[in-house]
């Protein structure tokens, strides 16, 4: 594994990217250790309902332990989501950071349906929850918020990043550019794509593979990352990819990012798009780079 350093040029780093994992378990640290109990102020999982379209969706909140308010991380999951990444947001939160995770509208239980647009206003709308009074009062530090997703996750934090101000970081992990050359099966499709989203089972509510391929080839100008990253002047943003996932195909999306003045760190991972073999290289990159932001506790 290769960590690049907040500068351009990260992808010549990229072409010579090995897998390094003695590197990643030195690179650990808090990620991997459970710190003594704060009885004081504890850890803590708090259920909750975030508001958006006039529904409650899904959420939990991974508190961390200690006094005071806490930099927080909103998590994006993917399509469907078989892969929350909460490990990786346990592993956040022992770094000292709050850790914001939910559901789309009509995905796992959340109500209303599900569809790619709506993903996108919930990301806005947990954003704006994050940033809200009531964010507030359960301990979230509201001026220090990192966005963070996973594959079409990725594309929803990546978007709403875009289009919002103040945020302190943006994690994009494995992102599926929806209007760039395919998800993580290659697909770009409008067949391709739907017989790809062989996954859903019973996990969405409203869709159906068609409808979501569908959607996606009708917005593809609408939701380029690459257009997207072109918003994030100064911003630190580390993207991970995966070798045997979409991997080089975001590569555009990180070269449009440096050419603005993104502070961009660019990794990539021996792993597949899910990381199923590299979970602790993937906390340990995470949270090392989110120790180095100025807002780390």
């Amino acid at each position: 594994m290769t960590i690049g350093n907040f500068a351009r040029g990260t992808f010549a780093a990229l072409l010579a990217v090995t897998l390094a994992p003695a590197c990643a378990r030195a690179a650990a640290g808090c990620s991997a250790v459970d710190a003594p109990r704060d009885a004081a102020h504890p850890s803590h999982n708090q259920q909750l309902l975030i508001p958006s379209s006039g529904v409650g969706l899904n959420a939990v909140l991974f508190q961390a332990a200690g006094a005071g308010s806490h930099p927080t991380v909103i998590l994006m999951h993917g399509l469907p989501g078989n892969e929350r990444n909460l490990d990786l947001a346990q592993a956040i939160r022992r770094c000292g950071w709050d850790v914001l995770t939910f559901t789309y509208r009509g995905a796992w239980g959340s109500p209303g349906d599900f569809s790619i647009a709506n993903s996108m206003d919930d990301t806005a709308a947990a954003l704006a929850f994050a940033r809200s009074p009531d964010a507030a009062r359960l301990g979230i530090d509201t001026r220090h918020i990192v966005l963070a997703g996973h594959s079409m996750g990725g594309a929803t934090a990546a978007m709403t990043a875009a289009e919002t101000t103040g945020l302190d970081g943006l994690i994009l992990i494995d992102p599926w550019n929806i209007g760039g050359d395919g998800t993580s099966k290659g697909a770009v499709t409008r067949d391709a794509l739907a017989k790809g989203f062989d996954d859903f089972g019973n996990s969405l509510h409203g869709a159906s593979p068609g409808s979501i391929a569908d959607e996606a080839v009708a917005n593809k100008s609408k939701w380029d990352l690459v257009r997207a990253a072109l918003h994030y002047r100064a911003l630190p943003v580390l993207m991970v990819t995966a070798r045997y996932g979409i991997g080089d195909r975001d590569r555009p999306i990180t070269e449009a990012m440096e050419s603005v003045g993104a502070r961009t760190t660019a990794v990539q991972i021996d792993s597949d798009h899910s990381f199923t073999d590299h979970r602790m290289t993937l906390a340990a990159t995470v949270t090392g780079w989110l120790q180095r932001l100025p807002v780390s506790r």
